[in-house]
């Protein structure tokens, strides 16, 4: 498990419809004495992949310390794979299978830090996804060729989905993993972290071995089967290695040139590239992506923005390619900080969406990354809140990606220092580099580095289904502003442009805020930089 830090794919939004609450979810999305009392110290994979049955078999070798004594620990399943055996110490142990849920007895009481490792021996037909990656599964499909292309993707469903693990963000595997996937000779496998060697079973299957160093989310573990080309780069002393159809190799040659100024520009505003051991990948998948860990699912056919579209409507968005960025953003804001629960996905999709802005900066400009991340306004829904319910599995409104980034960069311009700002941001993903934290952890930091109370604008933009909404008025002569939010005692600052100058305001929800300004006889007159706020005016 990454140090756990407690504190007091457009993938256009993803609208939830609101669902009811299930013991599956609790089961899925709870911290219970079963899941608390052990800490994950490393998964071994070693599975055996049907295409045409599409069928798995194999086992997980699950090492992992106890950190209270206990007798019954709970791994997690989907209950349409079959437990075959879960062997400990040389023996069958003891189960409850309820839901995806699997409570594990053991003949003796573990003791509180010792390391103790089983074998989970499982089977069966995984699910199949009908819209991947927007639900979870497996995509089984074909190449130009007709051979298999096979990817998974299982983000929110659960990596349980596929194979046995403790399927919970709040625990990773300390010492990584080893993922050994055997498929029919002709094919071979890609998954997390570096290819350590190949065998053939002399049975019609080759096995492919990945090892996997740094701790890894469960639902980044990752299988992609075709019949691949290997493309290997390096930058800056990062190994940058593409599996891409054999078709599409020139293509690719060419198309992911682009990942070294995105490389660059990343690691210049969020510190080096987080899995150096593992190196970085990009996997053709036959799905649009996915930010699976030092393997990350591309599927955009190499195109420029969103399949050949902009969603910003900017004409900025057709300038790069959208996947190859937003996903590989996620390598720093998702998979090395990861939030606790998914109720607070937006630490994950909020800054990776950020990602994108700040790479459109790098390369193109202030003024183009206004403009970019500003497309994205009309994409908010404000249809609930951002941040979930937790210990269910649920996660909020799908503007967690666009409300997300927006107040980002709302943040920047209350700072109204770049240089601090910058730095900000760097010792962020630095400070909470390959650990777990909640929205509380990133409060406080933003608190404390900036030197301002910024809670009451985090909370309005995350607990809130709206906006700020700054009210403008004349009041005898002079200008009237307030804040009209949820949040009690809010206090935002914010500019305006009065005769081509900038002048800061400092609204709050209590009173209005009155102030002279020369020559300003009308709010007509006043033209506030919605640019720079993600806010709603009203002027009066």
């Amino acid at each position: 498990m990454k140090k756990f830090i407690l504190a007091a794919v457009i993938i256009l939004p993803m609208l939830l419809s609101a669902q009811s609450i299930t013991r599956r979810d609790t089961l899925q999305g709870g911290l219970r004495p079963e899941r608390t009392s052990f800490d994950v110290q490393r998964y071994d994979l070693n599975i055996t992949i049907d295409p045409d049955k599409r069928y798995i078999s194999g086992y997980n070798d699950i090492t992992f310390g106890v950190v209270e004594k206990t007798q019954k620990i709970q791994l997690d399943l989907f209950e349409n794979m079959k437990v075959d055996s879960i062997v400990f110490e040389g023996k069958r142990l003891t189960y409850k299978r309820d839901n995806d849920a699997v409570f594990i007895t053991f003949p003796k009481q573990l003791k509180k830090g010792n390391e103790y490792a089983l074998r989970f021996h499982y089977s069966g037909k995984p699910l199949v996804a009908k819209r991947a990656p927007w639900d979870g599964g497996f995509v089984f499909s074909k190449d130009g060729n007709g051979k298999p292309w096979i990817a998974v993707a299982v983000q929110g469903t659960g990596a349980s989905l596929w194979y046995p693990v403790k399927d919970h963000q709040t625990d990773e595997p300390d010492r990584g993993a080893s993922i050994k996937v055997a498929v029919p000779n002709g094919l071979m496998n890609v998954s997390n972290g570096r290819l350590k060697g190949s065998t053939d079973l002399k049975n019609g299957y080759t096995r492919w071995d990945w090892e996997v160093k740094n701790p890894i989310n469960n639902y980044c573990i990752t299988v992609n089967i075709a019949d691949y080309a290997h493309i290997h780069e390096s930058h800056n002393g990062l190994d940058l290695d593409y599996y891409v159809l054999k078709a599409n190799e020139e293509t690719a040659r060419k198309h992911f040139e682009e990942v070294k100024p995105m490389m660059d520009c990343f690691q210049k505003h969020f510190g080096q590239y987080p899995f150096y051991e593992d190196g970085y990948k990009l996997v053709e998948t036959p799905y649009l992506g996915m930010e699976h860990q030092s393997a990350v699912a591309y599927g955009n056919k190499y195109k420029k923005g969103y399949m050949g579209y902009d969603a910003t409507m900017t004409g900025i968005g057709m300038k790069f390619d959208y996947i190859t960025i937003h996903e590989t953003g996620h390598e720093w804001f998702g998979n090395s900080i990861t939030s606790k629960d998914i109720a607070d996905m937006w630490i994950h999709e909020g800054f990776t969406t950020y990602s994108e802005s700040v790479f459109v900066e790098c390369r193109f400009g202030y003024d183009e990354a206004m403009k970019y991340i500003n497309g994205q306004r009309n994409s908010v829904s404000n249809d609930k809140p951002v941040i979930g319910i937790f210990g269910v599995n649920k996660h909020g409104s799908g503007d967690m990606y666009y409300k997300g980034a927006l107040m980002l960069n709302t943040l920047r311009h209350i700072i109204n220092d770049d240089a601090k700002w910058w730095a900000m941001i760097l010792k962020y993903s630095e400070t909470f580099r390959k650990k777990i934290i909640d929205t509380e952890t990133v409060v406080e930091f933003f608190n404390k580095e900036s030197g301002m109370n910024l809670t009451p604008v985090f909370n309005q933009y995350l607990r809130y289904k709206d906006i700020p909404v700054l009210e403008l008025r004349m009041c005898k002569g002079l200008l009237c502003s307030r804040w009209k939010t949820d949040v009690k005692d809010f206090a935002m600052p914010v500019d305006v442009m009065v005769d081509g100058k900038q002048i800061r305001l400092y609204p709050t929800t209590t009173g209005w805020e009155e102030k002279f300004l020369k020559d300003v006889d009308s709010t007509d007159d006043v033209e506030v930089m919605t640019k720079k706020f993600f806010i709603k005016v009203e002027k009066t």
